[in-house]
């Protein structure tokens, strides 16, 4: 019985002992699986806070680098923007010390302009001086004349009272007929005084007449002024390279030929680099080959259809520039109304040079000139610039029509209606004939100013020195003759003779023999001045 009590017991021991074994496995376990699922969720925890500390490391890194990058970028914005800043400042300043420049030439100019007209007013000033001391001199010159004539008077009068009563003395005369030999005494004297007021009158005259003509030249002078070009049978044509002459002559030369045929002007192609060259006596064909010759090479096609295209549009072109410069030449002399067959005519000597002077500026210069001179001596200041815009009109022409530009101009004239006094004027105007109107003389001495003036026409060394040796082989040609100079650009020789050989009034008589000798062996544009100089010196020496 205690047996199986104790086997009880022992078996609940037992039973009670596993039972635990089994719970305290069981708790365990759990506990096991507690922890495992406690260290997981740790773990996982652990992982996402590392994750977001990784993450909020690289947002850290990005935003460093972004702050990085714009800061760097603002230095760099910095930086353009001071230099952007000081290079506003460097313009600025160039600009402003380019208008300090400027103003500072201004006033410059202005400070010499102001101590020129201060120089100028002192000159006047001087003059005046002058003239009021000159005219000062010659009041008390003449008060003293005054006392000189009146004391001669007086002297006079006392010789007469003389003579009278020595030929009461002497002759016994009665008083009329010593009357008669005072009178007829005083008659002569008259005569001679009146003669010498006569011959100084006409002295006068004659002065005032030159300074009054001189001042009507002078004044016709410095209205107007031409330049000198160069006369010129030749155009040159630039090319962009050498490859261009090949397609200018084509195949087997037929744009060349085209060309040629087309503008009547010869084109020459030889070894010259990036050049061609145009030749041809006239002026009108020679520019519209130029203009149509630049066309071609500046569009590239080259073939003798667009070759008689672009020849078709440069003579439209100039014959428009040609009207253009006509009407120009009008407006510029004030000239409102002229047949427009002479307009273009006109026009046409803008491409016309004679002697290297443009023929239209030198007609528009005539124009003036004469224009200037007939409103001085009172005269139809529009009929004299008409005849003297208008007296080469014949050159416009006289390369297609035979006769001299004065006969074609003379045709033109009465063609298109014009005055018998611009007419006489073109037919006159190198003397062919007879000038009919002051209108005429004023048109030759226009053409002789305006072409014959220094630098108006070109002319080459040779033919410049040779004229001066010329000029001086004639003058010495002449028995008595020691030197002779030519100056003033061969418009002046002047002559020295020998006193013991020549005499004062030989002096005159070579002056014209030189001055003939000159007429008819020489050609000349203007006037020579022949100056004969006698001079005898006489020379001592004190030892």
């Amino acid at each position: 019985m205690i047996n199986i009590i104790l086997t009880s017991c022992a078996v609940a021991i037992v039973s009670i002992l596993i039972g635990g074994f089994i719970g305290y496995s069981i708790r365990k376990n759990k506990w096991e699986k507690a922890v495992k699922n406690a260290q997981k969720d740790a773990d996982h925890i652990i992982a996402a806070a590392q994750a977001k500390v990784e993450a909020a490391q690289k947002e850290v890194t990005r935003q460093e680098q972004m702050a990085s990058s714009l800061k760097k970028n603002a230095e760099d914005t910095k930086k353009e923007k001071i230099l952007e800043a000081q290079e506003q400042i460097h313009k600025y300043r160039e600009r402003i010390d380019t208008e300090l420049n400027e103003r500072r030439q201004e006033i410059s100019k202005q400070e010499n302009r102001l101590l020129q007209r201060e120089d100028a007013i002192d000159r006047k000033d001087n003059l005046l001086d002058q003239k009021d001391a000159k005219l000062t001199q010659k009041e008390q010159q003449v008060k003293q004349l005054q006392v000189k004539v009146s004391e001669r008077e007086q002297q006079a009068e006392d010789l007469i009272a003389q003579r009278q009563e020595k030929l009461y003395e002497v002759g016994k005369l009665s008083q009329a007929e010593a009357k008669k030999i005072i009178l007829d005494n005083l008659s002569d004297q008259l005569i001679t005084e009146r003669a010498e007021l006569i011959k100084e009158s006409n002295e006068e005259v004659k002065a005032k007449a030159d300074r009054f003509a001189q001042k009507v030249i002078i004044d016709a002078i410095q209205s107007s002024a031409a330049d000198t070009v160069s006369e010129k049978t030749v155009a040159v044509v630039n090319l962009p390279n050498d490859d261009m002459k090949g397609r200018i002559i084509g195949r087997e030369g037929r744009n060349i030929r085209s060309f040629e045929a087309l503008t009547g002007v010869d084109l020459i192609i030889d070894d010259t680099p990036d050049v061609v060259v145009l030749s041809g006596f006239d002026p009108i064909r020679r520019e519209v080959a130029k203009r149509a010759l630049e066309r071609l090479i500046k569009d590239g096609r080259i073939h003798p259809a667009r070759i008689e295209e672009m020849v078709d549009k440069a003579r439209k072109e100039v014959n428009d520039d040609i009207y253009e410069a006509g009407e120009s030449a009008l407006m510029e002399l004030g000239i409102h109304k002229m047949h427009p067959e002479l307009v273009k005519l006109l026009g046409r000597l803008k491409y016309r040079t004679s002697y290297g002077q443009n023929v239209l500026a030198h007609s528009i210069e005539v124009g003036k000139l004469t224009g200037v001179m007939a409103a001085e001596l009172g005269l139809d200041e529009k009929i004299a610039v008409r005849a003297g815009l208008l007296h080469d009109i014949g050159k416009s022409i006289d390369h297609e029509i035979e006769g001299s530009h004065v006969e074609i101009g003379v045709e033109l004239a009465r063609k298109y209606h014009e005055s018998d006094v611009v007419i006489n004027a073109i037919a006159a105007h190198h003397d062919d004939v007879p000038k009919l109107s002051f209108i005429a003389e004023l048109v030759v001495a226009a053409d002789t100013i305006s072409s014959a003036r220094p630098g108006a026409r070109s002319e080459s060394l040779e033919n410049y020195v040779k004229r001066l040796e010329e000029l001086e082989t004639i003058a010495k040609g002449h028995q008595g003759v020691s030197q002779a100079y030519a100056i003033q650009a061969g418009r002046e020789i002047r002559v020295m003779v020998e006193p013991d050989k020549i005499s004062d009034a030989r002096t005159i008589i070579l002056a014209r023999e030189i001055k003939k000798q000159i007429e008819a062996n020489m050609e000349y544009p203007g006037n020579i001045k022949v100056t004969v100089i006698r001079e005898k010196r006489a020379v001592a020496i004190a030892k």
